[in-house]
C-alpha cells in the first residue's frame, strides 16, 4: 500500500513534521514532541503505517507505554483506527509488562523458580517500618516510610553505586545504604522482589544470557517507546538491550516535560540520543494545537531559557483570543478565597447542567412510554461544561482551598489526593505540643517533644520527670520544678514553656502556632534539625480558620478523613490537581496556585552561571514543572501573583524586570539525587508500569 493509497483508506490529516515522523521507520529516531502537538496520534499512524505500508507483522513491534492506563488508551486508539483484529495483534507494553515476561521466559528456560513479585504496599511499608526502628532507633512517620520509599526506587531506577548511596545519605539524614540493604537482604531472604527489582533482575539476565537477549530481540525487531523522557535510566537501559540488534527504535518524548526526577526519570537519554545510538536521526514535532497563541508564545520564551535540551521552538496552530491573565492578590491566603468563588460560579453551573440532564433523562424516558415530549427538553441538548483546573506543585497547596470547599459545600473534583502532609513531622509535632498542653500528664508526647521546646533538659532529667509524673499522678512541668532536681536556669525555661502551655489554650488556633513556632523554642529546633518551614504556612493558613488549638487538631484529622474517603465527583467541572497529575491532560481553564519563590520554584541558585551540575538540573526540572502547568490551558491561563511574596517565575512569564529573590538557595546534591527525592507526590499506591 502506498502512503496515497493509505491516507485515502484511513482519512489522516497530518502536518509536514507529523508525516516525517509516520514514516521514519528504519533506524534509531527520536521524535521530539511539544506539549498539545499530536505525539499519540503520530505515533498510533505510524504503527498503522508499518503494517499496512512497510508489510511489518504486528506481533514484531513491541510499544513501549508508562503506564497501563497508557497501553489500554493507545490500543483503544488504534483499534479505533484500524481495526481490533489488527490491535489484538500488537504488543502495547509497560516496562514492567515486558520485564515480567524476561523474567517468565528466563525461568521457563532455565528451570528455576523467580522470586515472587510483591505488590502488597501495606507489606512493603511494615517491613521498612521495622528495618528503621531498627536501624534508625525510632519510630517512622508515614511521611518518613513514603521517603525511605521513594529514594529506595530512586536508587534502584538510576542504578546507583554504594558511593553515590552514601552521597544520597548526606541530604537524606537516616543510613540509607543500611536502610537499603536490609530492605533488599528481607526480600531475598523471603525469595521476593518488588516493582524496581522486576527491572534490575531483567536487566541482569539479559546481559547475562545472550540466548534471552537474542530471544527478544528476534520477537520484537521494531520498538516504539512512548514518554521517553519519563522513563528511567535502567529503563532506558533495558530498551537498549532490546534495541541492540537491529536500532530500529522509535524513541518520543521531550525533555521539556521531564518533571519526575524523584521518580528517577532520565532525560538525559534524549539529550544523548545520537552519541549512543550512532547515525540517529532527531525529528521534530512543534506544532501546539491546543492552547491560544498566547499561551503558547508565553510557555515558549519561557523554557527557551533552560540549557538542558535540544533546540527547538514551540509554535501555535491556532490564533490568538486571549492574553494570560494576572490575578494580582495581597497575600497567599487570599488565592483561596478568590478560588471559592470562582468553584461556586462553577457550582451554579454544575447544579444546572445537572437538573437539565435530569429532566433530559425523564423525557427520554416518558417518550419510550409514549408519552408526549416537548421540542425544547431533549436529551441530546445537553450543553458540556468547560472544566476550570486548579493545578499547583505539592498537594498541601491545596488543602485551605479544599478546607474552604468543604466548610461551604462547595462541590469539586480530585484528581489524585495524598494524606503526606498529616503525617509531616513539623505538623504532627505541632499538634502533639497541642494535646500535650491539654494533657500535661501524657509523659508519651513528654518524651517526644520535650527536647523540640525551650526546656534545656537533658534526656536523663525528661526521663526522671516522666517516670515521677507517671508514679504520683502528676503534671510533668510540676515534677520538672518541684522534683527534677534542675538548676536554676533550667527552672526557668521550664517555667516558661508550663506559662506557654497554659496560655496558648485560651487563644486562637492561628495564634496558638504562631507561640509554639516563635517563642516555645519550636523554631530553633527546626533550624538545628535543618527542618524547611515550607509546612508551616499551609498550617498558620489552616489554624485561622479555627477558633482553638483543639479545633485545629480536630479539623486536621476531619481533612485527613476528607481526603482519604472524598469519592470523586465524576462530572464535577471544577478540578482540583498537581501539576505532575495532569500531565498529559487539557483543560478549557487553569489556575496556577502558588507560583511563589520557595513553592515554585522550591530553590533558586545564587548564580546560574556558576551553579553545579546537580543544582542546576534540579532547578531547570522546577521550570520544566512551570511549563508543563502553563501548557495544560487551552483557552484561558490565570496565574496569581502577591505583593507579600516573590516569584520570579511570574516575573519572566509576563517579561517584568526581575526582582531579587529572597528564597534562600536550597543545598546542592551530590551525584544524580534530584531536589525532589524527598517525593512531593505518594510512591504508594501509584499507577505501576
Amino acid at each position: 500500500m502506498t502512503w496515497t493509497e493509505f491516507t485515502s483508506r484511513f482519512p489522516i490529516q497530518l502536518n509536514q513534521q507529523q508525516e516525517s515522523a509516520v514514516q521514519s521507520v528504519e533506524g534509531p529516531v527520536l521524535l521530539l514532541a511539544v506539549p498539545g502537538s499530536g505525539k499519540t496520534t503520530v505515533l498510533v499512524t505510524r504503527l498503522g503505517y508499518m503494517i499496512f505500508c512497510k508489510g511489518i507483522a504486528p506481533e514484531r513491534i513491541l510499544t513501549v507505554t508508562y503506564t497501563v492506563a497508557a497501553t489500554k488508551d493507545m490500543a483503544e486508539r488504534f483499534a479505533c483506527r484500524f481495526g481490533a483484529e489488527m490491535a489484538g495483534r500488537l504488543e502495547f507494553r509497560t516496562i514492567n509488562g515486558i520485564c515480567a515476561r524476561v523474567i517468565q521466559y528466563c525461568s521457563w528456560k532455565s528451570g528455576r523458580t523467580a522470586f515472587s513479585l510483591l505488590t502488597d504496599e501495606k507489606r512493603i511499608a511494615a517491613m521498612l517500618a521495622g528495618i528503621y526502628q531498627r536501624i534508625e532507633h525510632s519510630y517512622p512517620t508515614e511521611s518518613d516510610l513514603q521517603n525511605v520509599r521513594t529514594l529506595i526506587t530512586f536508587i534502584k531506577n538510576r542504578m546507583l553505586g554504594e558511593e553515590e548511596i552514601r552521597a544520597l545519605e548526606k541530604d537524606a539524614e537516616i543510613q540509607l545504604l543500611r536502610i537499603y540493604k536490609a530492605y533488599n537482604a528481607e526480600l531475598r531472604e523471603h525469595q521476593l522482589m518488588d516493582y524496581d527489582d522486576q527491572m534490575v533482575y531483567a536487566y541482569t539476565m539479559l546481559q547475562r544470557f545472550p540466548w534471552l537477549r537474542e530471544h527478544f530481540q528476534q520477537q520484537y525487531p521494531y520498538i516504539c517507546v512512548d514518554e521517553a523522557q519519563d522513563t528511567s535510566k535502567i529503563q532506558h537501559a533495558i530498551i537498549a538491550l532490546l534495541a541492540s540488534r537491529t536500532e530500529n527504535l522509535f524513541m518520543v518524548g521531550d525533555e521539556d516535560q521531564s518533571i519526575y526526577g524523584f521518580r528517577a526519570a532520565y532525560p538525559d537519554a534524549l539529550l544523548e540520543f545520537e552519541q549512543h545510538h550512532p547515525g540517529a536521526r532527531v525529528l521534530l514535532m512543534e506544532e501546539n494545537f491546543r492552547s491560544d497563541a498566547s499561551i503558547v508564545r508565553a510557555a515558549d520564551r519561557f523554557i527557551q531559557k533552560n540549557t538542558l535540551r535540544h533546540e527547538k521552538h514551540m509554535q501555535p496552530a491556532r490564533p490568538k483570543q486571549r492574553e494570560i491573565r494576572e490575578i494580582p492578590l495581597a497575600n497567599r491566603k487570599a488565592q483561596y478565597s478568590y478560588l471559592l468563588k470562582v468553584a461556586e460560579g462553577c457550582t451554579a453551573a454544575y447544579a444546572a447542567d445537572q437538573e437539565q440532564r435530569a429532566v433530559a433523562a425523564d423525557e427520554v424516558k416518558e417518550r419510550a412510554d409514549g408519552g408526549p415530549a416537548t421540542d425544547t427538553l431533549h436529551a441530546d441538548r445537553r450543553r458540556s461544561l468547560s472544566p476550570i483546573a486548579v493545578l499547583y506543585r505539592d498537594h498541601e497547596c491545596a488543602l485551605p482551598l479544599i478546607d474552604l470547599l468543604e466548610r461551604n459545600g462547595v462541590p469539586y473534583k480530585m484528581r489524585n489526593a495524598d494524606i503526606g502532609f498529616f503525617t509531616n513531622r513539623v505538623v504532627l509535632d505541632i499538634c502533639n505540643i497541642i494535646r500535650l498542653a491539654e494533657n500535661p500528664l501524657n509523659t508519651e508526647l513528654f518524651m517526644q517533644l520535650y527536647y523540640k521546646l525551650g526546656t534545656y533538659l537533658r534526656k536523663q532529667d525528661a526521663q526522671s520527670i516522666a517516670d515521677i509524673s507517671q508514679l504520683e499522678g502528676l503534671s510533668v512541668w510540676d515534677v520538672a520544678l518541684k522534683h527534677g532536681g534542675l538548676n536554676a536556669y533550667t527552672k526557668g525555661k521550664v517555667r516558661a514553656i508550663q506559662t506557654h502551655m497554659r496560655n496558648l489554650r485560651k487563644e486562637s488556633a492561628g495564634r496558638a502556632v504562631h507561640r509554639i513556632v516563635e517563642y516555645m523554642g519550636y523554631r530553633e529546633y527546626m533550624e538545628r534539625s535543618e527542618i524547611k518551614d515550607t509546612k508551616l504556612d499551609i498550617l498558620r493558613i489552616l489554624a485561622d480558620q479555627e477558633d482553638s488549638p483543639r479545633h485545629l487538631v480536630d479539623r486536621l484529622e476531619k481533612l485527613r478523613q476528607v481526603l482519604k474517603e472524598k469519592s470523586s465527583e465524576r462530572d464535577c467541572p471544577f478540578i482540583l490537581s498537581t501539576i505532575h497529575a495532569s500531565k498529559g491532560l487539557e483543560y478549557d481553564s487553569v489556575y496556577l496556585l502558588d507560583v511563589i519563590d520557595g513553592v515554585l520554584p522550591a530553590q533558586i541558585p545564587k548564580d546560574l552561571k556558576k551553579a553545579e551540575k546537580a543544582e542546576l538540573e534540579a532547578y531547570e526540572e522546577e521550570r520544566r514543572l512551570f511549563y508543563v502547568g502553563i501548557t495544560r490551558a487551552k483557552d484561558q491561563l490565570y496565574v496569581f501573583t502577591m505583593k507579600t511574596q516573590h516569584s520570579a517565575f511570574c516575573d519572566e512569564l509576563f517579561q517584568r524586570t526581575p526582582k531579587k529573590s529572597s528564597v534562600k538557595p536550597a543545598p546542592t546534591y551530590s551525584g544524580t539525587a534530584p531536589s525532589s527525592w524527598g517525593g512531593y507526590i505518594s510512591i504508594t499506591g501509584r499507577n505501576r508500569r
